[in-house]
């Protein structure tokens, strides 16, 4: 049985952020895709693309804008939202928004993996 490999764009503008959940994915046998922006995400499109992991606050394209143009493309895309800031009203909005999970840098890894692959085994 030859099952194909998942595929999990990361969108974050921090560099180190991206080659550490690219590790992380990849080390559980994911394929990852990253992108410093929303925008260089939409501009090559969705198109083989499993999961997104996306940060909130980006220059240009926040990740609540990314979520609302991939839930329009892709509605049963899981989306999971990550952010460093810490109000109250992020939560409240990623809370309402139709998302798969929402972690606050530092965040547990471990348990990021975990979340992203439930809602892959689905």
């Amino acid at each position: 049985m030859n099952e194909r490999v998942r595929t999990i764009a990361v969108v974050d503008d921090d560099p180190r952020l991206l080659e550490s959940l690219q590790n992380l994915f990849e080390s559980a046998g994911y394929a990852v895709r990253t992108f410093s922006n929303g925008r260089a995400l939409v501009d090559v499109g969705l198109a083989g693309i499993d999961c997104l992991v996306t940060d909130i606050g980006m220059p240009g394209m926040d990740g609540f804008e990314l979520h609302s143009l991939a839930k329009r493309e892709r509605p049963d895309l899981p989306v999971f939202l990550i952010t460093g800031r810490h109000e109250i009203g992020d939560q409240q909005r990623a809370m309402a928004a139709d998302i798969n999970g929402f972690f606050r840098k530092p965040f547990d890894g471990a348990a990021l993996l975990a979340a992203v692959s439930e809602a892959l085994d689905v």
